[in-house]
C-alpha cells in the first residue's frame, strides 16, 4: 500500500468522526485532525483504533501521541505496514 492509498483510506476513516464532512473535501497531509477537522481527542482515539483494524497494525501510545495531522497518521501507518 502506498502513501496515496493510505491517505485516501485515512480520509474515509475520518469521515464519520468529522462534524462537517465537507471539511475533508480539500484535506491535505497538513490538515490538522483536531483543529481543522474539529475531531475531539476522544474521537481521535476511535480513529486510531479504526486505523489499527483497517490496516491490520498496532499503533502504540508513543506513535499515537505523534499523530496531529492526516500526514502524521499516514507516516505512522506507512511505517507499520511495510
Amino acid at each position: 500500500m502506498d502513501e496515496k492509498q493510505i491517505f485516501s483510506e485515512m480520509v474515509a476513516i475520518l469521515r464519520p468522526y468529522v462534524k462537517d464532512p465537507s471539511l475533508l473535501d480539500g484535506a491535505t497531509a497538513e490538515t490538522h485532525i483536531l483543529d481543522d477537522l474539529k475531531v475531539n481527542s476522544a474521537r481521535l482515539v476511535d480513529v486510531i483504533i479504526k486505523c489499527e483494524d483497517v490496516f491490520g497494525i498496532e499503533i502504540d501510545d508513543d506513535d499515537a501521541d505523534q499523530i496531529r495531522t492526516i500526514g502524521d497518521a499516514v507516516t505512522v501507518i506507512l511505517s507499520k505496514v511495510q
